[in-house]
């Protein structure tokens, strides 16, 4: 119960720092009004716009005014649409979902195998491949990798369309796209340590019995290395999440990604907030159950914590 609490309360002090953060930050990005409103604008009319939207006040007050509207459940209204930012975050988060967790899923599927078929061929042609597949799937960024997707797939052989949604095949490029950092982390992860497993004394016992090798691999070895893999399986989901803003834009998907990049363009505070807010607990909250999942499958980690 202490390591729950702990994690629990861990968690929401990032969660304060970020908001902390993402608040300090929009301030310093500067100001909104020559966003509202037309650059032949007298400075009159943009001071009464800052007033209507608060801007005048002192930048304490108005952080106080802002975590005083979150404890309400109030995250405020865009700066553009007058439309409550909550409201307008959830009306796209649905498309988002429908990338990252496709691209979630096959970083699992895919990364495991080629990670475990890599430490079972240790030092051989097919290991040294994936990883260097695996080096450069880390290495390019995924605005890049969208792009070659882009060029060969859709505008060279017309296979799969180049962007929007509607069909299983507009998401064929985003989900790889996302997907590709993933897989390469997943697959290295997973080969580092199954191969501390397989050193161990035990694995050279079991093998001595005579059992089948695919049996080692996978009941044995493969279920004693998932913890750390289970681990960077959580962390993936905030690359993701921020992989999705890229792909979003690349592939011109109307997710929450493309939402957060126009306010950041139009300086639109309440909207930027809440974004930052949004994704922030959606990473802290899946550490935090990997964590707490880590530790209810592995005592040692619960006696570290206390």
């Amino acid at each position: 119960m202490m390591f729950v609490l702990h994690r629990a309360l861990r968690a929401a002090l990032t969660l304060w720092i970020v908001v902390t953060v993402g608040f300090v930050a929009t301030r310093l990005s500067g100001d909104p009004t020559y966003h509202i409103l037309p650059p032949d604008t007298p400075e009159a009319q943009r001071q009464v716009l800052r007033e209507r939207l608060g801007l005048d006040r002192p930048v304490m007050a108005q952080y106080g005014d802002y975590l005083a509207g979150l404890a309400q459940g109030d995250f405020g209204r865009s700066f553009f649409s007058g439309r409550p930012v909550a409201e307008m975050y959830l009306e796209r988060l649905p498309a988002t979902i429908n990338l990252t967790l496709p691209a979630l899923l096959l970083s699992v599927l895919i990364g495991l195998p080629l990670g475990t078929i890599a430490a079972v061929r240790l030092n051989s042609p097919i290991d040294r491949g994936l990883m260097t597949l695996s080096f450069i799937g880390q290495a390019v960024p995924n605005f890049v990798v969208g792009i070659v997707l882009i060029l060969v797939f859709s505008l060279s052989l017309r296979l799969v369309p180049s962007g929007g949604t509607g069909t299983w095949a507009h998401y064929v490029m985003p989900v790889l796209t996302l997907g590709v950092s993933s897989i390469a982390s997943i697959s290295r992860l997973t080969r580092s340590s199954l191969l501390d497993v397989l050193g161990q004394d035990y694995i050279r016992f079991v093998r001595a019995k005579g059992l089948p090798p695919a049996k080692v691999i996978v009941k044995h070895a493969l279920r004693n290395a998932m913890l750390p893999v289970l681990t960077v399986v959580g962390l993936q989901i905030g690359t993701l999440i921020g992989g999705a803003v890229v792909v979003e834009v690349v592939f011109a998907w109307p997710g929450a990604g493309r939402l957060l990049v126009a306010a950041v363009m139009q300086r639109d505070f309440p909207m930027l907030q809440f974004g930052v807010l949004a994704v922030a607990a959606t990473v802290i909250l899946a550490n935090a159950l990997v964590d707490i999942g880590c530790g209810l499958i592995d005592p040692r980690i619960r006696a570290r914590a206390s």
